[in-house]
Parts: structure tokens; sequence; C-alpha cells
């Protein structure tokens, strides 16, 4: 019996990953999220976050996604990001900056566009730097 499963995670630029898992973590739009092999058929949205995929060796291979698409096969999780790094890639000081940028944006801002968007991107550098935290405690950086 197979006690794996496929895992290709993708964003808009390029593929970021692909190969087998035995587990896929990641933070859907109701909650975190364990997949395994044979899980039953899902698809949710990913809020941006950690991805966490644990290979069948026992190391763990960590990505930040910008939001997207999680879809769940029994054989298959594909992770449909709208952006998508590797957590050895992720900048510290840029997510600050990004974070810092928008909270001035906001207190700026007046109209509804400008405001959504200014809201959008401190989320995303907040949850990067929420992903940061996370690794360091968990020793991956």
């Amino acid at each position: 019996m197979k006690h794996t499963i496929q895992c290709d995670i993708v964003s808009a630029q390029e593929e970021i990953f692909s190969g087998e898992a035995s587990m896929v973590f990641a933070t859907g739009s109701v909650g975190e999220l364990g997949i395994s092999p044979r899980h039953a058929p899902l698809i949710t949205q990913l809020k941006p976050g950690p991805v966490r995929v644990k290979q069948p060796d026992g190391e763990e291979a960590f990505f930040f996604v910008g939001g997207g698409i999680l879809e769940v096969m029994p054989h298959l999780v594909t992770v449909l990001a709208d952006t998508a790094v590797r957590a050895d890639d992720l900048d510290e000081a840029a997510a600050v900056r990004a974070k810092e940028e928008a909270e001035r944006e906001l207190a700026d801002q007046t109209g509804e566009i400008e405001v959504a968007e200014a809201q959008a991107r401190l989320l995303e550098a907040a949850a990067q730097l929420r992903a940061l935290q996370q690794l360091r405690k968990k020793g991956a950086r």
C-alpha cells in the first residue's frame, strides 16, 4: 500500500515543488488543514501563509503562499498559488518594509479600491512575518 501522496505547488510564474509527501499542511479559508494519502477530495481557498510538506524520509519542506486554491484528490495535492516562494527565499526585511508601507497607505487612502489593495498587501506581509516566526520556532531557518 502506498503511504505517500503526490504534491505539486505552482504559482503563476513557475512550479515551486513537485514530489511525494507523507503529509501536507496548509491554511485554508476555514482553518488549518492536514492532508494525508487517500484524503477525501476537497477544494478550498488558501489564506496567505505557510505550506509545509512532510516528505517520506521525514524531512520537511517549507513554502509561503500568498493565497490561492488547494485541490485534493486521493493521490494528488495541488496548490495553485497566487504567489509562492520557498521559505528559505523569504526576505524578512522586505516583508517588514511592505507591512510598514501598506500601513502608511491605509492611513493615507480614502478610496475603496486603494484601501482594499493596501489591506491585501498588509495581510500578505503580516502572513509572511508570521510564517517566518513559525519557521524559526520549528528550527527550519
